[in-house]
């Protein structure tokens, strides 16, 4: 579910950039998460009675962090290009994996993992804008944000009920930004179809997997496999923008995956996250 969800959401963000230059970066998360809400309340039908104030706080705070990690992301994206956009982000649920390991051995995976990541940007960092790496750092602080609350959200909701309330409320925080970003342009035909295809590969269906994933898996453990995000969006680059790998980057993707494959193969992996 979380390999799935990977390749999902980063072939839906490249697919968001070749729209930037129509509805712009914060007109794209407007269709993004503005669909997704529709979609994911249409065919969940989330119960609105019987929650606490405590399960409304939590819904709540996931979908501000929703709303602020695509925000920032994809104004990161606009200015980067996508790999190194995520691999700058990815530092947030790296430094999550980092903080909630308690053995010597998940510290390894996480160290792993991070020589990967810093290898994959090698070369792709420099001179990249300073305003662009400031808004991919904060999307990766929403994004350890994104883990610890999606894991609290569904042991308070049953099945996808609190992902569907918390994207409506993510879409209702971006939707004046981004009618005063694109205005017109969100309502062109071929803007609203791309958007609609994005919201379902960047959102209905990673984050549908990965909360289902996260009852099982430990958010330490889910920390590193997200380490598969950036070799995932070099992939996206390559078939969709048409960024090509180098050598080196190869070598880092390689690191990536086994420490993935470590990471996964932990008797870790089978316990609860806190």
């Amino acid at each position: 579910m979380v390999l799935g969800g990977i390749l999902s959401v980063q072939f839906g963000g490249a697919l968001a950039a070749t729209m930037f230059d129509r509805a712009g970066p914060a007109g794209m998360v407007t269709l993004r998460l503005g669909g997704a809400a529709l979609v994911l309340l249409l065919l969940v039908r989330p119960r609105w009675r019987g929650h606490s104030r405590a399960d409304w706080a939590v819904v709540g705070a996931f979908g501000v962090s929703l709303a602020a990690m695509n925000a920032l992301f994809y104004e990161a994206l606009a200015r980067m290009p996508i790999g190194a956009a995520v691999t700058v982000e990815f530092l947030g649920p790296l430094g999550l994996a980092a903080v909630l390991s308690r053995r010597l051995r998940h510290v390894g995976w996480v160290l792993m993992a991070a020589t990967g990541v810093l290898l994959l940007g090698y070369g792709s960092l420099t001179g990249l804008d300073p305003v662009g790496v400031a808004f991919a750092l904060g999307a990766g602080v929403c994004w350890a944000g994104y883990i610890l609350l999606s894991a609290r959200t569904g042991r308070r909701f049953p099945g996808l009920d609190g992902l569907a309330l918390a994207s409506a409320l993510a879409a209702v925080l971006v939707l004046p930004i981004g009618l005063a970003s694109a205005g017109p342009a969100l309502a062109a035909p071929d803007v609203l179809l791309v958007g609609l295809a994005v919201a379902l590969l960047s959102s209905v269906v990673p984050y549908a997997l990965e909360l289902t994933a996260l009852r099982a898996l430990a958010s330490r453990v889910f920390g590193v496999l997200m380490s598969l995000e950036p070799a995932a969006a070099a992939l996206a680059g390559l078939l969709v923008l048409g960024q090509l790998l180098t050598p080196l980057q190869l070598l880092a993707v390689a690191l990536v995956v086994v420490a993935s494959i470590g990471a996964a193969r932990s008797p870790a992996a089978a316990a609860v996250g806190p």
